[in-house]
């Protein structure tokens, strides 16, 4: 079984987000406790195994080292961009996932379609969440809200850049919540004054994912919340900076179009190509 691991949202290795991608030689995946277990061997937030049907149409399977999940935005970043580099993909592609089914656009930078954005619920006492994150009795601007792009996730404002990477959350306080909401992550974001939409972390200690520095879906939801919020613009190109307070920046572009659909994505590089096999 030949795997790769693939930095997404960087254009440099060792930087944005790392993911194991192991592409599939048939058309039928293996068993789903041999998937864990390269997901566990490997240990990063996310390993997508992929099965492709055609030239441009393609399944992708996602797990943790704990467990399956239905959509990893910088697993599916990392798997297309290794199909660009590796293989010569290009053009548009269709990804079939168990969120649904994504368009993908594949060249020099992988741009992801997301699913219908929503507003799932507004948390209207959110005192515990900034408990949990050590933020004390913190009273936010704008509202926590859980959204979903293909995976629910709390949109958590925070005061500014500074306070943001200081944090130091409560890691079962914060599985315990989300777990409670249903929810994947805490995803906490600041406004700066440097280029960038927002800075963000994002926290899914449910998932085995203590923090990830850069999260496809969450910035697309984020993307969403800021437009509903009167905070940007009803469409065009926004730009996320992930990963600043764990050395490992990454930047996560979004684009909105004039018909509302959400896009998530950017650039990525191969680490390595290895060979994993069975005794």
């Amino acid at each position: 079984m030949k795997y790769y691991i693939v930095d997404a949202f960087t254009d440099q290795p060792f930087g944005g987000n790392p993911a194991g991608v192991v592409p599939l030689d048939s058309d039928a995946f293996p068993e789903e406790e041999l998937m864990l277990k390269v997901a566990a061997e490997l240990r990063y937030s996310e390993t997508a195994f992929v099965v492709q049907h055609s030239d441009n149409e393609y399944t992708v399977r996602y797990f943790t080292p704990k467990a399956e999940v239905e959509l990893c935005g910088h697993a599916t970043i990392a798997t297309f961009a290794m199909l660009h580099h590796e293989k010569g993909l290009t053009g548009r592609c269709l990804c079939h996932t168990k969120a649904g089914d994504l368009a993908i656009e594949v060249g020099d930078r992988v741009m992801m379609q997301m699913a219908t954005p929503q507003i799932v619920k507004t948390i209207d006492e959110p005192e515990e969440i900034y408990r949990a994150l050590g933020a004390g009795d913190y009273t936010p601007a704008l509202p926590v809200m859980i959204v979903s792009t293909g995976l629910p996730d709390f949109m958590i404002p925070i005061g500014d850049v500074e306070t943001l990477n200081r944090l130091q959350p409560d890691m079962e306080a914060v599985s315990a919540i989300t777990k409670k909401y249903e929810a994947v992550s805490f995803h906490v974001f600041a406004f700066g004054n440097d280029g960038y939409t927002a800075h963000v972390r994002d926290f899914a200690p449910l998932y085995d994912i203590p923090e990830e520095s850069a999260t496809g879906t969450a910035n697309a939801s984020l993307t969403h919340y800021l437009q509903q919020n009167g905070c940007i613009a009803s469409a065009g190109d926004f730009s996320f900076l992930q990963g600043e307070a764990m050395g490992r920046p990454a930047v996560v572009n979004t684009r909105v179009a004039a018909d509302g659909t959400v896009y998530v994505g950017g650039t990525a590089a191969v680490v390595a190509e290895r060979m994993m096999v069975k005794s």
